[in-house]
């Protein structure tokens, strides 16, 4: 509108003026356009400082790198970022920055660009940090690139690149992936069968121990256990509760005829929780002990059988120390080296010690030559030996005089076959070589004894005869005699001999009695005193001699006790009739008294007489059978050990007090 003013002004001939006018306007329109020009360019530039700034601040936040790429000139600028330390660099520096095994990933993806092929390209590689010399400074960057074009250029201008630097991220990527595979490792080659279960009972993963021992179809899974819920099978379905899991441990067979498996296992489950305490997972823990229960049942059997010997082997050294103990025998083991003998209560147990010097001390007959071997003990013990000897035992108050001994040894040798010592047995034969003796005495008694009894059936038959030659020549003189007193002499001697004859047979019956076991004592309640007087009156007549005087000692008018009248009748008879036999002069004594020994009440008998007397040498043997001190007297010599007998079965005590020359006193005692 100004313009077609002055256009008209003009033509309305103000030419001059308009000229001048116009020249003003256009200088007032130029510096108006130049103030419009500016302050659009200020607010330009102001809104692209700001955005600068915005740009910049963000990318720091961010921590990224900003770059750009001049595709004409090559070079390589940084916008934002420490990327490039040292300012902007060519395409070849930034090349040997690039890791080798990354570079062409990024020139391929810069080259797409910049023909064409797109306006933006993502892509991660390794940068060297380090611009100075040493050892590469590797950092992953994610690099997202943008390609800037002008108006009438059909390439990129420029390439701005925004790296994001994950070098912190990967590096943890890194070290999570190692602990990870190093978990996995030790989950997959653990010892222990191990699986994982969802928090609702489904299986997540196994690991190999585990997949063995569950008979898995593959290393990938198994149809059957991934296809089962583990709160439906046993014993989960009873001990597990689905909305309160605690900690479950058990060993116990498990059997999964679907998988073939028939193991006893130790089985643990273990839930996993979260921060607020809610169940996530179910750790399972297996492990099969089949193999450890049979080494435990072996083992069990094992102890079993060792307890079992080792009561054995005890039960063996009880009966072997209590065989050796009633045996007197004990086992003995010599230590050359050591200078010792030990002496062992069965297998074990030392009981004493001695040295070799007190050894050879002990010995009765030093020269013997197994005791004079002992000088030298590598040839004494080098050989098996037995010797039997006497020794006088030290530190043993319980054995007087020398004992004789048996000693066994077999020698002992190492591992290189020097003698070392010897073992074997000491056994106590004093008892034995005593018996021994015995049985030699006890020979020749039964020897003599065989000449006894010969003598005995000479004598019984001599002393059957008489009575009887007397009996049946009497007996036919009785027939020829008219005189009364004739008569009535046979007659007498008649029934001596007949007295005599009895008692032969009764002596014999009764010692037929007592060979047989069958004497028995039958007790009656009788007046001893009583019958004491009527025995003595008996016994008197025996007395023929008138230089003998039969006397008797009866203390008690009367005396109530309980014996075998009968019995003890005729050893009172016994008595005096070998003392009859033997005394020829002097007197013979009958008598008793009441006397106590070991708090028994009893009868203390006795005979006495002034007769011959018994030699001490033969004290002994007087109640012996077929005994005679003097084979000149009548008798079978049966009569004493007849006696002997009888007083035994009443549990009492007989015996004789004699000097030779003087007399003899035989007495006996019974319980009454």
């Amino acid at each position: 509108m100004i313009l077609s003013i002055i256009y008209s002004l003009l033509l309305a001939q103000f030419i001059p003026m308009v000229m001048v006018i116009l020249v003003i306007i256009a200088a007032v329109v130029m510096i108006i356009m130049n103030r419009l020009v500016k302050r659009r360019v200020l607010r330009s530039v102001n809104s692209t400082l700001d955005i600068h700034d915005m740009m910049e601040k963000t990318l720091k936040i961010s921590a990224s790198n900003v770059i750009i790429y001049d595709v004409h000139k090559g070079i390589v600028s940084q916008l934002s970022g420490y990327m490039l330390s040292k300012g902007d660099i060519n395409v070849e520096t930034y090349k040997q920055h690039v890791h080798p095994d990354d570079l062409d990933t990024v020139l391929e993806n810069i080259r797409s660009l910049i023909r064409g092929e797109g306006t933006s390209v993502e892509f991660d590689y390794r940068w060297n940090f380090n611009f100075d010399e040493g050892a590469p400074q590797w950092g992953y960057l994610h690099n997202t690139s943008v390609a800037e074009y002008v108006d009438g250029v059909p390439q990129p201008v420029t390439i701005i690149s925004a790296l994001v630097d994950q070098t912190n991220l990967y590096e943890q990527q890194e070290q999570e992936t190692a602990l990870s595979k190093r978990y996995k490792q030790i989950f997959e080659n653990s010892i222990i069968g191990l699986s994982f279960y969802s928090a609702d009972g489904w299986l997540i993963d196994a690991n190999r121990q585990m997949r063995v021992i569950c008979n898995f179809d593959s290393d990938e899974g198994d149809s059957y256990f991934s296809n089962t819920n583990l709160f439906d099978v046993a014993p989960f379905n009873e001990v597990l509760d689905r909305n309160n899991l605690e900690d479950y441990w058990a060993c116990s067979l498990s059997v999964v005829p679907e998988r073939n498996m028939y193991v006893y296992l130790e089985i643990r489950v273990h839930p996993i929780l979260d921060s607020l305490g809610h169940v996530v997972y179910l750790a399972v823990a297996a492990r099969d002990i089949s193999e450890e229960r049979k080494l435990y049942l072996q083992q069990k059997l094992n102890d079993e059988q060792i307890q079992k010997a080792k009561e054995a082997i005890q039960l063996y050294e009880t009966e072997l120390r209590y065989m050796m103990e009633g045996c007197k025998m004990e086992a003995w083991r010599a230590i050359i080296e050591e200078d010792r003998i030990e002496f062992y209560s069965g297998l074990s147990t030392i009981v004493r010690s001695i040295t070799m010097n007190e050894m050879r001390e002990i010995f009765v007959n030093k020269d013997d030559e197994f005791v004079r071997s002992l000088s030298d003990l590598y040839k004494a013990l080098d050989h098996p030996l037995v010797y039997v000897g006497q020794i006088c035992p030290r530190h043993s108050e319980s054995i007087n005089g020398p004992l004789w001994v048996q000693i066994n040894s077999i020698p002992e040798y190492d591992d290189k076959g020097h003698l070392k010592g010897s073992f074997g047995i000491w056994r106590n034969i004093n008892d034995i070589m005593h018996k021994q003796e015995l049985l030699k005495r006890e020979t020749e008694r039964a020897k003599d004894s065989g000449h006894q009894k010969s003598v005995f059936l000479a004598n019984m038959t001599h002393e059957i005869r008489t009575p009887l030659n007397a009996i049946v020549g009497f007996s036919d003189l009785l027939q020829a005699v008219e005189s009364p007193e004739e008569k009535h002499e046979m007659i007498r001697i008649i029934h001596n001999n007949c007295d005599m004859l009895l008692r032969l047979i009764n002596d014999i019956l009764v010692l037929s009695n007592v060979d047989a076991n069958a004497m028995q004592i039958r007790p009656e309640m009788v007046d001893f005193a009583i019958e004491f007087n009527d025995i003595c009156k008996s016994l008197s007549e025996r007395v023929q001699e008138p230089s003998v005087e039969f006397q008797s000692d009866n203390p008690c008018d009367t005396l109530l006790v309980s014996i075998d009248k009968s019995r003890i009748q005729q050893v009172i008879t016994n008595f005096v009739t070998n003392a009859v036999k033997y005394t020829h002069q002097g007197h013979i004594r009958v008598g008793y008294r009441l006397e106590e020994r070991e708090g028994k009440q009893g009868l203390y008998v006795y005979c006495e007489d002034t007769g011959a007397g018994i030699p001490d040498d033969q004290l002994g043997r007087v109640f012996e059978r077929f005994v005679k001190l003097n084979d000149y007297i009548q008798g079978t010599g049966l009569g004493l050990s007849i006696c002997k007998a009888i007083v035994d079965r009443c549990n009492g005590d007989i015996g004789v007090e004699s000097k030779f020359g003087e007399g003899s006193t035989f007495w006996f005692w019974i319980p009454v």
